[in-house]
């Protein structure tokens, strides 16, 4: 089986289902596990996302959308000669990975019709479902179901564990810091899980931009950077652009000492198997008495 994965999470759940091997083809952000970035590049971004500013890469996928431009273009010479008969793709965020419809024109130009499974996960529940589907559509079914179940207990560990506090920390999870966005999706619920309270976005609904006024109104005990994209060090870069915004001092999180970098590419952004090790990364950022702090400096760090 010949596989293209044009989805940095797809290209995580089929590496940790065994079929590495099979991997014929990625895109420029497949880089987990490190065997990926050996593979042939066959979807890169308009955008150059380490020299552009927050304010400017939004602004330039604002009017790349408002055109109706994509933002990831496919290199058909190099798609051509993947040649896959299998391609994991998505049709859940036109941000996030290379358009649906984009994706089926270039399949026109190969020498055979390839199998698409676009993958549209907004919970957990639905990423764990992904994972079996892929399983289901390469011959990984067991694998697949032992992976997903692996993945079941550690969620269900860290929601047990949680439980057991009556206390839930309004909890604030910024995508994006030039505009503020909140982190939806998935993320609101992994809030929930790991024993708090995000009040400033709604689990399976998309990401959006959010006024500061709504979070300072919140009054987050716990603030977690995640923007979209980016590393740990990256996010630390990104940091100084709320120091000046209004009354961020007097933000109960600020004032405790419970803001939190992390690495939002890694463990928030993508729909793959590592968001229950975010779920882990939140549960000791957001009850410390209860888990031990684990996280390695690359993952998650408290702002000084």
């Amino acid at each position: 089986m010949r596989i293209c994965s044009l989805l940095p999470s797809a290209t995580e759940i089929a590496f940790a289902l065994g079929l590495g091997d099979s991997v014929v083809a990625v895109t420029h952000e497949c880089d987990y596990p490190p065997e990926a970035r050996n593979k042939p590049i066959v979807v890169k971004s308009v955008i150059d996302h380490q020299r552009s500013s927050s304010a400017e890469i939004d602004k330039t996928i604002g009017e790349r959308l408002r055109g109706k431009k994509g933002i990831y273009t496919i290199d058909p010479p190099r798609f051509r000669e993947a040649n896959p008969d299998l391609i994991l793709t998505q049709e859940l965020c036109d941000v996030c990975a290379v358009d649906y419809d984009e994706v089926v024109a270039a399949t026109r130009s190969l020498a055979r019709k390839p199998k698409i499974i676009s993958l549209a996960p907004t919970l957990l529940s639905d990423v764990l479902r992904d994972i079996e589907l892929v399983g289901k559509m390469t011959g990984k079914k067991r694998e697949a179901k032992i992976f997903v179940d692996r993945l079941q207990e550690r969620i269900d560990r860290v929601q047990e564990q949680t439980s057991r506090s009556e206390y839930r920390p309004r909890v604030a999870c910024l995508e994006w810091l030039e505009p503020i966005y909140n982190a939806g999706h998935w993320v609101p619920e992994m809030v929930e899980l790991a024993g708090g309270m995000d009040g400033l976005s709604k689990k399976g609904k998309p990401s959006e931009k959010v006024a500061w006024d709504q979070v300072v109104q919140f009054a987050p005990e716990v603030i977690v950077l995640m923007p979209c994209g980016f590393d740990i060090e990256r996010a630390m870069k990104e940091v100084h652009l709320l120091y000046n915004l209004p009354v961020w001092s007097d933000l109960p999180a600020v004032k405790r000492g419970n803001v939190f970098a992390t690495n939002g590419s890694a463990y928030f952004n993508r729909s793959g198997p590592r968001l229950v090790d975010g779920l882990e990364i939140l549960a000791q950022i957001i009850h410390p008495e209860i888990f031990p702090w684990e996280a390695p400096p690359e993952a998650a760090q408290r702002l000084a």
